[in-house]
């Protein structure tokens, strides 16, 4: 039990990644509070199937870009669990793909939101009950290389995620570490929406590993950074991509 008696705040975890880690930091021991926006069903499914694994879990409704949001689940954590100490800032999205010239300011403004003011929010937040513990942030592959067509806004907000994980290990070091991840083509809705499937078929053949990542894989390293495991670890920007990408 690598996380035991501690609370975990996991943000989107109504499915995909996030769902995937909260189930992972909860069957480590972790009290888990899910933040979800539109993923209801899968929030709940979490919360009962953690429950009934004899844990303790509760989801929360909030729009993260939003502060009353932001105080209403951080509250509602330290109300029910009395402590946070893991943050895992994975709401995030695309939401579509623009390129620079057809993309109007409003665009702009709501993936910079979604990806980068969610997770500052948070981070700040959740400061004030943290004394020690860890950050995990979600950036991306598309932080790296710019993403595929149509993603600079999305890429931008990922590698701004980036140099905020390294400037935040800094200054909130050494009692909290913050690391992040920067997952490539992992099997998620996220794809099913935005990715044609040639390209994942494409992704399968050039691939070192020659599959897609999954969610295990990314809850996997989701607990490492959360846990001691990790304990000489921070600052990092950690690479999940199956090969097709060394930096």
């Amino acid at each position: 039990m690598k996380l035991a008696g501690q609370t975990a705040i996991i943000t989107g975890g109504g499915r995909d990644i996030g769902q995937a880690a909260a189930l992972k930091l909860a069957a480590e021991g972790a009290r888990v509070a899910i933040n979800y926006f539109s993923s209801s069903e899968g929030a709940d499914a979490a919360v009962e199937r953690i429950t009934s694994e004899g844990g303790q879990a509760f989801a929360l409704k909030g729009d993260l870009t939003k502060q009353e949001d932001v105080d209403a689940l951080v509250s509602k954590t330290v109300a029910e669990f009395g402590s946070i100490d893991v943050l895992v800032n994975n709401a995030g999205g695309l939401i579509a793909r623009k390129t620079i010239a057809d993309m109007p300011l409003d665009h702009w403004n709501a993936v910079m939101d979604l990806n980068l003011t969610s997770t500052f929010l948070m981070t700040k937040t959740c400061l004030e009950h943290m004394k020690t513990g860890t950050i995990v942030n979600l950036a991306s592959q598309a932080g790296r290389d710019g993403g595929g067509p149509g993603a600079v806004a999305y890429a931008t907000s990922k590698g701004a995620v980036m140099t905020m994980t390294r400037a935040l290990a800094k200054e909130l070091g050494p009692d909290i570490r913050v690391n992040a991840l920067c997952p490539g083509m992992i099997d998620t809705d996220f794809h099913n929406v935005h990715t044609p499937d040639a390209g994942r078929r494409g992704f399968e053949a050039a691939a070192p590993v020659k599959r897609q990542g999954n969610t295990d894989d990314t809850a996997n390293l989701i607990l490492f950074l959360a846990c001691n495991d990790s304990a000489f670890v921070t600052g990092t920007n950690i690479d999940i991509n199956g090969g097709m990408l060394f930096s």
